[in-house]
């Protein structure tokens, strides 16, 4: 006799209760809802999305997405720190209601709740939701981690050749394409920990190395963001310059984006530099854990601290997206500018 699914208890995923708990305490300003369930053995997961400010499809999107893979919870907790932020200043802070009055935000903390639960990189199919949307690679990828179709039992596994997406990836890209696409502008930045010692800021494409057409946004975004932050350690760059992948989510996103209107999203991954915190602590490798995620509670802290000032960086940028973002002679400069800057040694 098979045993029926059971709801999630705090114990199963505690941030799963978490959420929960923020989403009690920032009604009715924090709107919630959950976009599909994910089975993994004998539980039942939902995936939410919470919204937050002005719903008019005249006001810009900023959407924070994480935990796409399990393994890597430190994506999970950046989006939660943020929202946690927010939510503990809607009841005293006029600013961030004014400030809420001319921007919609979209958080979708949890994205693969299974893999969290499973310890897993993928979800609990066995599919890499950073490899499963329709997108097929117009030049070769890496052997493996550009995505493969041979067994769920190999890490990239895309999914089935002509299947439907997963769920979860599936439940992203309706939540993207109701909530920020069709806007003026929108901005979507997923976090994630990736390799290398520096933060990198990720950008489309990753199925090919040809420049996306909104390269001078994202070059303006960027020199803003410089210009602001004098001191910064994040290294802004195409996903393309790293390495190419089938599957891309945010590339396609972006390609439907450009099908719709002439409006502006940029799709960002944060990818947290996870090998500086074995550099320090070299003892997590042989943690399953310990790869992807800063074990060390100090040190998970520090983490926190400087990714939330970027997200709330990025919600400013998007609330006053017409004062930065370029135009006429000031684009084509900044067109110039990112080709000399990204993409010179692959037109050489």
């Amino acid at each position: 006799m098979v045993s029926p699914l059971s709801p999630v208890s705090d114990t199963v995923l505690p941030e799963l209760a978490e959420l929960q708990a923020l989403i009690d305490q920032g009604a009715p300003y924090l709107e919630a809802r959950v976009l599909c369930e994910v089975e993994a053995g004998t539980h039942r997961f939902p995936v939410h999305a919470l919204t937050l400010g002005n719903p008019s499809p005249e006001a810009p999107a900023i959407g924070f997405f994480g935990g796409v893979h399990g393994l890597e919870r430190i994506g999970a907790e950046v989006v939660m720190a943020y929202l946690r932020s927010l939510v503990m200043r809607l009841s005293w802070d006029n600013a961030l209601h004014q400030q809420l009055q001319h921007v919609r935000m979209v958080f979708m903390p949890l994205v693969n709740p299974g893999g969290l639960w499973r310890g897993t990189r993928a979800n609990p199919r066995g599919v890499d939701l950073m490899r499963n949307a329709p997108v097929d690679a117009s030049e070769p990828v890496p052997f493996m981690i550009g995505g493969q179709r041979v067994s769920a039992g190999l890490p990239w596994y895309r999914g089935r050749s002509g299947a439907a997406m997963e769920v979860e990836s599936a439940a992203l890209c309706e939540l993207v394409e109701a909530e920020m696409l069709g806007r003026a502008f929108s901005l979507a930045v997923d976090c994630h920990s990736g390799f290398g010692v520096d933060d990198r800021i990720w950008f489309p494409y990753a199925h090919t190395r040809r420049p996306i057409p909104h390269l001078p946004e994202v070059h303006a975004l960027r020199t803003i963001f410089d210009t602001s932050h004098a001191h910064h350690r994040y290294v802004f760059e195409p996903q393309s310059l790293q390495y190419l992948t089938h599957g891309d989510l945010w590339d396609h996103l972006y390609l439907r984006a450009q099908e719709r209107d002439e409006s502006v999203f940029l799709p960002l991954t944060l990818e947290m530099g996870s090998w500086l915190w074995i550099k320090k602590n070299p003892r997590q490798i042989f943690s399953r854990y310990g790869i992807f995620n800063p074990l060390i509670a100090h040190r998970q802290q520090r983490v926190m601290r400087r990714h939330i000032a970027l997200l709330d960086f990025f919600t400013r940028a998007a609330i006053s997206y017409t004062r930065w973002l370029p135009d006429g002679v000031a684009r084509e400069q900044h067109y110039a500018q990112a080709m000399a800057r990204w993409y010179a040694k692959v037109a050489g």
